[in-house]
């Protein structure tokens, strides 16, 4: 794997110097750098808000804000993204991030716990970006849909859960059942189409119909 991250990062595009700073601090500051989105979901991100130039976009679950900054990067005049984490400890690096990136004023950083937050912020969104508590994908998912307009794009992270969704015996532990059923929810919902991407973690790429 360290030889595919290697060769996957020689024969792409560099990233913002911002995140490269915004990674290595991450792995000095915080216990679970292995959170970060990193660099081929950063660069996704960032090409998908260039490519559809959304006006509203929605992050639940931003940590030390990787994936904000690569959203925000990718954001036409006028793009929008509120930003939501539940880790009050973050904030002042999280900003710090923003700062070094020069997105800071396309974002709205929410402190707090998403299902409180989101409802409050009665907006209608383009994209929304899920990379939050995995035992709340389905609670989540059915907070935001209605908040997606026809069309728009939910993007749920770490859906292959490090292989243990698929595995021949699935783990019983919270997270990885949680996941199970969010991925046969999203199959089963006449609302949307939707498919599965391979990249890192798994990112399932749900559009609403």
């Amino acid at each position: 794997m360290a030889e595919l991250e290697r060769y996957l990062a020689e024969n792409a595009s560099g990233i913002h110097p911002a995140l490269e700073w915004l990674e290595r601090e991450t792995h000095l500051r915080t216990n679970h750098a292995r959170m970060l989105c990193g660099p081929q979901v950063g660069m996704l991100l960032t090409t998908l808000c260039r490519m559809m130039s959304p006006q509203n976009v929605l992050e639940i679950g931003t940590f030390t804000g990787y994936s904000a900054i690569s959203i925000a990067l990718g954001l036409t005049e006028g793009g929008h993204l509120d930003a939501v984490e539940i880790n009050d400890e973050l904030e002042d690096f999280i900003y710090e991030g923003f700062d070094r990136a020069g997105v800071r004023e396309r974002i709205s950083l929410h402190i707090g716990d998403a299902a409180q937050i989101v409802p409050a912020l009665n907006k209608i969104y383009d994209i929304v970006y899920l990379d939050a508590n995995k035992r709340e994908y389905c609670s989540y998912y059915e907070m935001v849909f209605p908040l997606l307009r026809p069309g728009g794009y939910i993007l749920a992270d770490n859906v292959l859960w490090d292989g243990k969704v698929y595995a021949h015996e699935p783990s019983a532990d919270a997270q990885t059942q949680e996941i199970i059923r969010f991925n046969r929810m999203v199959k089963e919902d006449r609302r949307t189409e939707n498919f599965i991407l391979p990249l890192r973690d798994g990112i399932n790429l749900i559009r609403k119909l």
